[in-house]
């Protein structure tokens, strides 16, 4: 039997769902929706995981009373609301988008023994101050209309509505939204087939936050193009650090000239250096790790020179007595990154005794989240597969292969790269040739840019190729609202569909934490 309000009010806890909730979710779930499927296991732990802040939970003296579900999406990407499973990713929410702009409900939930005790309202005032918290336009609801089976010989769905509206009808859902704030603003037909109480209709409503300041620089339009320019790069002798630096600053001014965001040039291009070195290669290798003082100085000024960011290749470092073959972002507000090669291929440990790094980053810059994966590390998809869960839409891959047979390897992982996670990838190499100097003689490069295999982007997930051999500077412009919409609705969906409840990559950080994606 029902407690009276005032002797239960102050013994009610709302707070977040927890995977130990979930044998008594789904029971009540069942309590409340008898003739539709409870959450699995898979969608409940995935809402957790994407959105924790908005599962919330109502606990009355340890026993969960009430419940609700809900993630963040852009109000532009769903115009007409008509799709549960899509709008809810068919419940997994792996779709939340942290940048948008409306919180969508997928679900509510009271007890039958504990409805008419004002359950729903305090979550859906819960769900109004999480709105006002994130700064959301919205709040938009597919509201059942569980009382309609019982009219739906005598009355449409819009008179039904209409009557629930007049007040002349009661409906245990749309009654309750109603006098929470909520405005309907259409009927949607097979919005949820399965729901036979509802007849399988919806309504579509709206409550809107009257504190929703909208930004200044909507990240949002139509297009939003990053320019990228990749450097194919042709070894050839020096006679000093000066020609060395007249070579960099040309590519870097040319780049500027085209107005690009970001400028890549390949791996280890700094062996040109080998030229002014004598000795072995182990002993040779760490000659050019001693110019990394005036190597970072003069890419540091290059980027705030020429107002773009540059991704230098990468060059060898001695840190700590270890040899490591490191890739530095040099920002155009004139921070400085770094990124060091995980996998060292047999040639590189062999001759210069290189050793592999043990983290990956994700870099913010002013044209949004990238990532560096050098030359080998883009054959292994793990380390790219973490650097995408944090936010990473474009990937630059600096590489330097002797041979088309190691090109192809690059070339062929990169694209596979992008498909498997919605990315464009960016790569730029060395071509020509440095004399005696071992392992580092000849050069084989054909530098390209790279995008997902959909009908928004090239036919054959190509953007621009250079002609290989030669020495050039590749210049294109890349969507990046292109990309997003494509993850989101793509022909295929890679990453929404990976099998998470039969694979991840488990990622050790260096202070011995562990997070999987």
């Amino acid at each position: 039997m029902p407690l009276d309000l005032e002797e239960y009010v102050s013994r009610l806890v709302l707070r977040q769902l927890q995977r130990e909730d979930f044998d008594a979710l789904v029971a009540l779930q069942l309590r409340c929706f008898p003739s539709m499927s409870p959450w699995t296991q898979a969608q409940f732990f995935s809402h957790l995981e994407h959105f924790p802040e908005g599962q919330l939970a109502l606990e009355l003296d340890g026993q969960l009373v009430a419940s609700s579900a809900s993630l963040v999406v852009a109000y532009d990407d769903y115009v007409d609301w008509h799709d549960w499973d899509q709008i809810s990713d068919h419940g997994h929410i792996r779709n939340h988008d942290p940048d948008g702009d409306t919180l969508y409900g997928i679900e509510i939930q009271v007890d039958p023994e504990f409805r008419g005790m004002r359950l729903a309202r305090r979550l859906y005032e819960a769900r109004k101050e999480l709105c006002r918290e994130r700064g959301l336009a919205r709040i938009v609801l597919g509201g059942r209309l569980p009382g309609y089976s019982a009219h739906q010989h005598a009355l449409s769905a819009r008179e039904y509505v209409e009557a629930v509206l007049a007040s002349r009808l009661y409906d245990q859902v749309l009654t309750a939204q109603l006098a929470n704030g909520f405005v309907v603003k259409e009927l949607i037909s097979d919005y949820l087939p399965s729901d036979e109480d509802s007849a399988g209709y919806a309504t579509h409503l709206e409550w809107v936050n009257l504190d929703y300041v909208p930004p200044r620089n909507r990240s949002r339009k139509a297009v939003h193009n990053v320019r990228v320019a990749a450097v194919q790069y042709q070894m050839r002798r020096i006679r000093s650090w000066e020609d060395f630096v007249t070579q960099c600053e040309f590519f870097v001014d040319t780049a500027a000239d085209y107005h690009a965001d970001f400028v890549l040039f390949p791996e280890l291009f700094t062996l040109q250096l080998l030229s002014l070195v004598e000795g072995r290669p182990g002993t040779a290798a760490r000659a050019v790790a001693d110019f990394t003082p005036q190597f970072l100085e003069l890419f540091a000024e290059l980027a705030v020179k020429y107002n773009i960011n540059i991704i230098a290749g990468s060059t060898f470092t001695n840190e700590d007595e270890t040899l490591r073959n490191v890739a530095h972002l040099f920002h155009r507000h004139g921070g400085i990154d770094r990124q060091a090669k995980l996998h060292i291929t047999p040639a590189e440990a062999r001759w210069w005794g290189v050793e592999g790094g043990d983290t990956v980053q994700v870099f913010e810059t002013d044209r949004g989240p990238i990532g560096i994966s050098i030359c080998y590390d883009v054959e292994f998809p793990e380390p790219i597969r973490v650097m995408a869960d944090a936010g990473m839409r474009i990937l630059f891959v600096p590489y330097n292969t002797n041979d088309r047979f190691g090109h192809e390897r690059v070339t062929r992982c990169a694209q596979a790269r992008c498909i498997e996670n919605h990315l464009f990838v960016v790569t730029a190499g060395c071509v020509g040739n440095l004399p005696s100097v071992e392992n580092a003689d000849v050069h084989y490069a054909q530098s390209g840019i790279y995008t997902p295999s959909d009908v928004a982007f090239a036919r054959d997930g190509v953007a621009a190729l250079a002609t290989p051999g030669v020495e050039t500077v590749l210049v294109h412009d890349l969507d990046t609202e292109a990309l997003r919409r494509h993850r989101l609705a793509g022909t295929t969906l890679n990453w929404q569909d990976r099998r998470t409840d039969l694979y991840r990559v488990s990622w050790c950080e260096p202070d011995g934490s562990k997070r999987e994606v």
